[in-house]
Parts: structure tokens; C-alpha cells; sequence
């Protein structure tokens, strides 16, 4: 019986089920090849990625390499509103410093140094650590620099200034000490207006100059007026008007001929240089407040009688080295219960002035004294009446040390050292 034609034979289904079965490899070599080629283009791309952030790091490490704190520098770039106190341009972008370049140290931790004053003038130096201060001594300038409005206290000594250009001080009106002295400052180019707006000056030193007359007007809240060793002539009765808070005067190494009645106003003064001048007369009217008097190497040739009175402070009086006689000499002159030290040395005295009892040191060498009178310092001699003397000096006169009378140990007996 043959076979129906619609059934295949059996080398028919054979052949068709290798097909098949050979397709189905196909097919899934096909997939195997795929998926290896994604995987493959998955491992170069990751290769490709760490080879171009290796590069990175390399390019990135070789930048920095020299600044340690680059992480700092960046930090600070990305902050568009960053301000530092210390930056003189606060709200200009931030440029990071060039490569190469160190900034200095971060100071991430603790406070950073005060900034150093940018409004110093190079021929002088402002330290940071003292602000209002300008030193520009002992740099042979001819001129005063610009002063800054924040200084109280400049130094300009030892120079070859000749001149104080008006308005030089205008901005600094809070100016406490100007040092002055050891130049070549000359009278005639001094403002005079200078001084007189610097309201809360205390010091002014204008010693070891060429002045020749008293500068002015000067401020009222002056201390300290140091004006030695010039050629000052005179001192005018007006030229210390106003200076109510003056209290040490240095005029002394000064051609000063007279000094009239200038000193009566200042109240407050305590101590007053007047050494070394060509003076033939004291001072009128000293100050109340006085303290210590310095008269010595002048042609004074005689005191007032009760002339210290008015001075109920003063401590310390020298008269050395001047034109002084017994008959320019009141009888009280000297008897002021204040003194402690009198200095008359080196004048043309004859007889030991009287003295108060409270006077401790009193000089008397190189006069003309030729008698030693207890009357001079004791006026009674007893066991509650003596003088307070420490040191007496009698050397150089033409007294002996016979001429000392029985009683004199007992009037003196405080003396540690008597000279004849």
C-alpha cells in the first residue's frame, strides 16, 4: 500500500531537524558573539574611563604639587561672596596666585597677623605691632614726610630737616609726641600756624636746632615744651600765654638775656630749665607749682628778698656759677621752708647765706667765704633746735677748718659730710 504524499519521509525529517537544530546554533552563536562584543565595548569604555581619570589625577597632582594648600585655593574660588578683612580690594574677584607662587600659610586655625599699615610714608617705618607710631629718625631727610591721620606719636630727630612746611600736620590732629630735635630747623621756616591746631599735643621737642626766637602760639594741652640748645634770644612775656598744662620747660643752652614776666601763667609748671643763657636777672612770678629751679652758668648777680615764697613746692634750687654777692642778697632770700637742696656754688659770696632749718644739701664751694657763721643755719643752738643739713660744702673758700665754732656739732649734728 504506498504511502500518502503528505507525510514526509523519514530522511525528509531528518534532514529537517538538523536544519533546525542548526539554526538554533546559529542564532545562538550569533547572541554569544553580541554579547561579547557589548561586553567588550563595556570593558574599554571603564579602561578608558580609570586611563583618562588617571590622567586626571596625574595632571591635577603635577599642578599642585608645590602648593600644599590647593584644596584651600579652590575652596576660596567657588565662593563668589568671599570677603577678607585684610584684603585692600575686597570686592575685586579673587585671582588664585600662579603656580610656583607660595601664598604663605593658611591660617585656617587661631587669628591672622594684624595687617601691616599701608598708608606709610617709604622713608619711614610703621610697625604693626605699634600703629600709631612713625619712626623717621636718623635717615639724613631735609624734609618732613606725609603723616598719616592715625599716628599720635613721630619721630623725625636726627636729621637734616630745615624747615616745618605749613600744614604738614593738618592730618593728624591727633598727634600726642612730635620728636624734632637734632636737625637744622630754622626760625624763619617754622608755619605759624603749625603747632596750634594740634589740640591734644603733649610733647614737642625741638631742642639741638637753629631757633632763634620761641616758636608759637602753641597748643594748650602742651606738657612738655623742650626748646635747649639753640640760639633763643629772648623769651616776650606772651610767648607761653595760654599753656595752663605745662609742666617741665626746657630752655636751658639758649642765648636767653631775659625772661620778664612770661612764666606767671603756666600753673601747672614743675620744673624749669633756664641753665646756661646770658640771664642777669631771676624770672618774675614764678609758677605756685614749681618744683625745681635751674639757674646755673647765667650773670645773675642778685634775688629778691622773699622771692621763693611764692613757690611754696620748690625743692630744688640751683644758682651755680653765676655773679651772685652778699649785697644782692636778701637777709630771707633763701630761708623758704620748702628747699631741701641749694646749690650757690661758684659765685662771689663772703658770708654763708641763712638758710631754713629744713634745707638738706647745701653747696658752697668755689665762692669767698672766709668765716663760718652757726647763725646761718641755727638761729637758736639747743637740744630742740637744729638743722636738718646732710651735706655741707665749703671747699675751695678762704675759711679754715679752725674757724668752725664749739657749737657747730650740735646745731649740725645730722651732717654726714661738711667740707672746708
Amino acid at each position: 500500500m504506498p504511502l500518502p504524499k503528505s507525510l514526509p519521509s523519514p530522511a525528509l525529517h531528518l534532514a529537517c531537524g538538523f536544519n533546525e537544530k542548526s539554526r538554533h546554533l546559529e542564532a545562538r552563536q550569533r547572541d554569544v558573539v553580541t554579547l561579547c562584543k557589548v561586553q567588550l565595548e563595556r570593558d574599554k569604555m571603564q579602561w578608558a574611563s580609570l586611563l583618562l581619570l588617571a590622567g586626571l589625577c596625574s595632571l591635577s597632582r603635577a599642578q599642585y604639587d608645590e602648593d600644599p594648600h590647593w584644596w584651600f585655593h579652590y575652596l576660596r574660588s567657588q565662593q563668589s561672596t568671599y570677603y577678607d578683612p585684610y584684603d585692600p580690594y575686597p570686592y575685586e574677584p579673587y585671582e588664585p596666585y600662579p603656580y610656583g607662587v607660595e601664598e604663605g600659610p593658611a591660617y585656617a586655625y587661631g587669628s591672622p597677623p594684624p595687617p601691616e599699615p599701608r598708608d606709610c610714608p617709604q622713608e619711614c617705618d610703621c610697625p604693626p605691632n605699634f600703629p600709631t607710631a612713625m619712626y623717621c629718625d636718623n635717615r639724613n631727610l631735609k624734609y618732613l614726610p606725609f603723616v598719616p591721620s592715625r599716628m599720635k606719636y613721630v619721630y623725625f630727630q636726627n636729621n637734616q630737616i630745615s624747615s616745618i612746611q605749613e600744614g604738614v600736620f593738618d592730618n593728624a590732629t591727633g598727634l600726642l609726641w612730635i620728636a624734632l630735635h637734632g636737625n637744622q630747623i630754622t626760625s624763619d621756616k617754622v608755619g605759624r600756624k603749625i603747632f596750634s591746631k594740634l589740640r591734644h599735643l603733649e610733647r614737642l621737642y625741638l631742642d639741638h636746632n637753629n631757633l632763634t626766637r620761641m616758636p608759637g602760639p602753641l597748643p594748650r594741652s602742651l606738657r612738655e615744651l623742650h626748646l635747649d640748645h639753640n640760639q633763643i634770644s629772648r623769651v616776650p612775656n606772651n610767648a607761653l600765654e595760654g599753656l595752663e598744662n605745662l609742666t617741665a620747660l626746657y630752655l636751658q643752652h639758649n642765648e636767653i638775656q631775659e625772661v620778664g614776666s612770661a612764666m606767671r601763667g603756666l600753673r601747672s609748671l614743675i620744673l624749669l630749665d633756664l641753665s646756661y643763657n646770658h640771664l642777669r636777672k631771676v624770672p618774675d612770678g614764678l609758677p605756685s607749682a614749681l618744683e625745681q629751679l635751674y639757674l646755673e652758668h647765667n650773670n645773675v648777680y642778685s634775688v629778691p628778698d622773699s622771692y621763693f615764697r611764692g613757690s611754696p613746692k620748690l625743692l630744688y634750687v640751683r644758682l651755680s656759677h653765676n655773679s651772685l654777692t652778699n649785697n644782692g642778697l636778701a637777709s630771707n632770700t633763701f630761708n623758704s621752708s620748702s628747699l631741701l637742696e641749694l646749690d650757690l656754688s661758684y659765685n662771689q659770696l663772703q658770708k654763708i647765706p641763712p638758710v631754713n632749718t629744713n634745707l638738706e644739701n647745701l653747696y658752697l664751694q668755689g665762692n669767698r667765704i672766709n668765716e663760718f657763721s652757726i647763725s646761718s643755719f641755727c638761729t637758736v643752738v639747743d637740744v630742740m633746735n637744729f638743722s636738718k643739713l646732710q651735706v655741707l660744702r665749703l671747699d675751695g673758700n678762704e675759711i679754715k677748718r679752725s674757724a668752725m665754732p664749739v657749737d657747730a656739732p650740735l646745731c649740725l649734728r645730722l651732717a654726714s659730710l661738711i667740707e672746708i
